[in-house]
């Protein structure tokens, strides 16, 4: 009898990277699928982390959604990190709520801006 594998946490989040990624481009499962000669189930299970996406085809992806390859990697979790983080980031952007708040962010161009709005959050989600 076998043991069901979980999903590495780095995978995870490179594949919640990639989704994210695609969502802000509004680009569909099939339309990246078909940019890369794969099927949308494919697709499917790099974004869930269930597959790992190799160094050629995460270099493919990086250049079609117009982004360096270190993109996929910003906050992803260390070996000592708790394994719930990617999993919480791809929830949240997989929600209405956070791929808007997501959609809306990126479009502040003023970084002193962007830095006020991330302390904001921060103080009221400090006020339990």
């Amino acid at each position: 009898m076998s043991a069901i594998k979980n999903p590495n946490p780095v995978d995870m989040h490179v594949g919640s990277r990639v989704r994210m990624r695609r969502m802000m481009l509004a680009i569909s499962q099939a339309e990246l699928a078909n940019a890369l000669g794969l099927s949308c189930q494919q697709v499917q299970k790099y974004e869930k982390g269930t597959n790992r996406i190799g160094a050629s085809r995460l270099e493919h992806i990086s250049r079609f959604m117009h982004v360096p390859i270190s993109f996929f990697f910003e906050g992803a979790p260390s070996a000592s990190e708790d394994a719930k983080s990617p999993a919480l980031t791809h929830d949240f952007v997989s929600s209405p709520e956070g791929l808007r708040l997501l959609q809306s962010f990126t479009r502040i161009e003023d970084a002193n801006v962007r830095r006020r709005i991330v302390g904001l959050v921060q103080a009221i989600a400090a006020k339990k």
